[in-house]
């Protein structure tokens, strides 16, 4: 896990988080995942790992800011959840939580993280070619709620070696960044 500049903070998502992360969820996605489904994905689900972005001041107690969340299926990382608490929107914390779960991958060993992502969110997208995400696939109506398509994004790791070096390359700017800003 990367350890992003002060006041942010990275730590594996805990069951005490759920009530901060269900007012995000349901402020972020038309249908928001029940607080029960990241019980049972927190306890149950052993394929399933999942990143907390925390503001940390001082003697203050830590506020959930974000949530990032995927599952090691075999050598994938498939990223299930990237979320971001509206205030804290356009200030690179989904980069971050991004940036975070492609280092873990490395770490898993893995070759390949994939993604799906609505066809309307043209930010998230734009932040994952960013990455160097490609598109590979559509999956039609993937989304219940809205009969909305899905685009299937990847990115090679392992036979890719030069892709860690950009990593640790977008690291570093994206850090600057976040430790100038005034938070």
């Amino acid at each position: 896990m990367i350890d992003p500049p002060p006041p942010f903070h990275l730590r594996t998502l805990a069951l005490l988080d759920l009530p901060a992360l269900a007012i995000i969820e349901k402020q972020s996605f038309p249908t928001p995942t029940k607080e029960q489904v990241f019980q049972y994905e927190l306890k149950e689900n052993k394929l399933a790992h999942y990143q907390a972005l925390l503001l940390k001041h001082g003697a203050q107690p830590e506020q959930l800011l974000g949530y990032a969340g995927y599952w090691l299926i075999a050598d994938e990382v498939h990223i299930s959840t990237i979320a971001v608490d509206p205030k804290w929107r356009r200030r690179n914390l989904g980069e971050l939580l991004l940036l975070n779960i492609l280092f873990l991958a490395y770490d898993h060993d893995t070759g390949l993280v994939t993604l799906e992502v609505r066809v309307n969110n043209v930010g998230a997208q734009a932040l994952y070619q960013k990455y160097r995400f490609e598109v590979v696939g559509r999956r039609r109506r993937y989304y219940r709620d809205t009969g909305e398509d899905a685009i299937l994004m990847t990115v090679l790791l392992q036979s890719n070696p030069s892709y860690h070096l950009f990593l640790e390359q977008k690291q570093e700017e994206l850090y600057t960044h976040l430790a100038a800003a005034h938070f």
